[in-house]
């Protein structure tokens, strides 16, 4: 006697479906792997932003060699949301990235100025009205430690520059990510997800749920904010064999959203 296969349902829509955030993956991630592989797990993931690295599209890329990495990420339900980060220590560097960024087809760079270049920045995004989002390293440069710093220096620059909250390295710097992403909101263009295993330079990168944010309140920022934009986690553990964390880190902040969503009251 056979037995047929019992019909099974699909799965449920991702978590965060239903909110005005977006989960994506920051490029930086996959340092270490070519994009077929990235995009393999991104769509195991059920994850559809990536943030664009030049490892995976060259600074010098033709428009063709552009279109077919569009075209590829398509095939796996992928948009490129943004590119970078890109750091920038001259005008020229600056004058490259935003051509770069305008012939990818994105309005949103992710980026590391010179502190001194940012009168010329302030020019350049009033002339492409493109966003700049600076990204933040915590206590390991000296550059854009954590978000007071980036908000102190753009605050009062064009509002199209902002930051790219790094909640991992601005926690390492002593701050306090949720109360930041509540003050500095009008000026955070794009958030890198991450859990470290202390508020140091000392606190290194683990699977997000293994350290000591707050990823609940953060969810809940979120969405007391208003936040649009992407969350994309940045893995930064076990880099060239980071696909368990990748999908840890993930599934526990998509299981978050679902646990405090009003949807599941």
């Amino acid at each position: 006697m056979m037995i047929s296969a019992q019909e099974r349902p699909d799965p449920q829509p991702a978590a965060d479906t239903y909110e005005k955030f977006k989960v994506g993956m920051a490029g930086y991630t996959f340092v270490n792997f070519d994009l077929d592989k990235t995009l393999q797990t991104l769509e195991k993931c059920d994850v559809h932003y990536l943030c664009i690295k030049d490892f995976h599209l060259p600074f010098n890329s033709t428009d063709q060699q552009i279109a077919d990495f569009h075209e590829k990420l398509k095939s796996k339900g992928v948009t490129g949301y943004a590119v970078g980060p890109i750091y920038m220590k001259t005008e020229q560097e600056i004058d490259n990235a935003f051509e770069y960024a305008k012939r990818v087809g994105v309005k949103l760079i992710v980026g590391v100025p010179n502190y001194d270049l940012l009168p010329y920045l302030d020019k350049k995004v009033k002339e492409y009205d493109f966003n700049y989002a600076i990204h933040l390293h915590g206590p390991d440069m000296p550059l854009y430690p954590d978000a007071d710093d980036v908000w102190e220096n753009v605050k009062d620059l064009d509002p199209r520059i902002g930051m790219c909250l790094d909640i991992g390295h601005d926690r390492r710097n002593g701050k306090d990510p949720v109360a930041d992403l509540e003050k500095y909101i009008s000026r955070v263009f794009d958030i890198h997800l991450k859990d470290v295993t202390g508020a140091s330079k000392a606190g290194y990168s683990v699977e997000v749920g293994r350290g000591i944010l707050d990823i609940p309140g953060f969810v809940r920022m979120l969405r007391k904010t208003g936040y649009d934009g992407v969350v994309s986690l940045e893995h930064e553990r076990n880099m060239k064999d980071p696909f368990i964390g990748i999908a840890e880190s993930i599934g526990y902040f998509r299981g978050v959203v679902a646990t405090t969503s009003d949807r599941q009251k």
